[in-house]
Parts: C-alpha cells; structure tokens; sequence
C-alpha cells in the first residue's frame, strides 16, 4: 500500500487538480493499492468540503481536520503518525504538497528507488532528469542558497536535494522514529517550512539511508499564494543548527545513544 500525505491550506483550486491526477495515475498507470490522508489545516475556503466530496464520490481518502490554523509543523505531525497507525511496516509513505506543484509521475521512481534499498528517497530537481518550472530568479537563488546551507551543517552522502518536501518513506522508518523521539519527531512546529528539514535530520540521527530520485517542480502549476513566510522558516533553521550542535553536543549527542533503524 502506499499512503499519500498531503498537507491542505486554502489549496480548494489546485486540490481539483492535483487529487484526481494521483487517483488517475494509481489506477490507469500504476495499478497499486494506494489511500489519501489530507489534513484540512483550518482553511477559510472550500478545502474541507472540496476534500469531503472526492471522498463521497469514491475516492480513497482520510481527512484529518484543524478547526484552526497550526501551521505546516503540526499538520505534517498528525499526517505522519496518523499513517504510522495506520500502514504496515512493509508500506510506503509518500509525502507531497498539495498546490499542484509536484506531479505524480514522479512516484515510481521515487518506490523504485525504496526497493532498491533506500529508506528516504527525496524527489530531486538537481539530479539527471530533474528540474524546475515557473521559479522566477530571485525564488531560485534563494533555492539554492537554502540547500547550500543545509547540506554544509547536515552533510549527507550523496543527497543534494533538502528543501523538497516530496518524499518516500518506509512506513517501517517513520514508525521507528515516532517511537523514538515522540512528540519531538517534529519539534520545530511552529517555525515555517524547517519542519521539511528537521524530519531530514532526525532520520539521519537513526541511521536511515538517503536516496534522490528526479522530479520536475512544476512551480508555474501553482494557482494560490504562496505559504511561505521566509523569515520565519531562515530563523527555524538557525534554530535547527543550534540544537543540532549545541550545547554540549546538541541532538548528536542526546540521540548518539538511540536504537538506529535497520
């Protein structure tokens, strides 16, 4: 089975477009068990009743709901251990955005390179075959400034691609690392987009095996506004290398000692 997580703010227009390309594709292309867990994060349109009708026409989907707005840290939270609960630990999670900027093509290669035996595999625009659309150059520069910054504090081998939040997990990872950190899986709620990668560091911190498969981010595919408040999610990743050095050792040391995922 593979569980696709999408994190739903004020997204009622692309939701049109991005949830039928998935059942579309899952039917028709890849003829795989697959089942939808949306969260509703207290939006103010049509969000919620828009997912309530492709679910009432048939479509596999589990809607988790906040009466208010928490914010991408807490959404992303209660998508993942909701699917914890709820898939084996031979599925695959697979997290994607919900404004129509990650297309669904993309999900063989990234399952692909899961049974190749990686545990997260990152859909990737810097590999060969990926890429990007509609990012004007300013959006691109700060791209790349961000992964940067995040691969010379979190060097991983190999891995070139942070800041995507289109990924595959093994079910079996994720409830391993809920497990073990709790509630601080994603620590950082409140702070923007840095949960995207914080999540990267906790798996590291339990041994997790890193992949990158190619992805298009169609970003010219995008009909809302941006979610994203820059200053908030620079500062969430200072904060990040603070408690991931810091002090005496930082979450190095506090999770050196924890049981790793094989």
């Amino acid at each position: 089975m593979i569980y696709i997580l999408l994190p739903a703010y004020n997204e009622e227009v692309d939701i049109d477009f991005l949830v039928p390309k998935i059942s579309k594709y899952f039917s028709e292309e890849l003829k795989w068990d697959y089942h939808i867990l949306a969260c509703n994060d207290g939006s103010k349109d049509n969000t919620k009743p828009k997912l309530e009708s492709l679910k009432s026409n048939g479509l596999p989907i589990t809607i988790l709901n906040h009466k208010i707005n928490r914010g991408l840290g807490e959404t992303i939270r209660d998508l993942f251990e909701a699917a914890a609960e709820m898939a084996s630990d031979d599925d695959i999670i697979i997290r994607m955005d919900c404004d129509d900027t990650h297309e669904p093509q993309f999900i063989k290669g990234l399952v692909d390179k899961i049974h190749e035996g990686n545990d997260v595999v990152i859909a990737s625009r810097f590999v060969e075959g990926g890429g990007q659309e509609g990012l004007n150059a300013y959006r691109t520069f700060i791209s790349k400034m961000a992964n940067y910054f995040m691969k010379f504090f979190f060097p991983i081998k190999g891995l070139k691609e942070y800041s995507s939040g289109y990924r595959a997990y093994r079910a079996s990872l994720i409830k391993h690392a809920i497990g073990t950190f709790g509630n601080s899986f994603i620590q950082l709620k409140g702070l923007g987009f840095s949960c995207t990668l914080e999540k990267v560091i906790k798996l590291k911190l339990l041994g997790a095996k890193f992949g990158e498969a190619p992805m298009v981010l169609r970003y010219d595919q995008k009909r809302g506004e941006s979610k994203m408040v820059g200053s908030v999610t620079t500062f969430g990743y200072m904060v990040l290398v603070i408690l991931y050095y810091w002090p005496w050792g930082g979450w190095r040391a506090q999770y050196k000692n924890v049981k790793k995922f094989s």
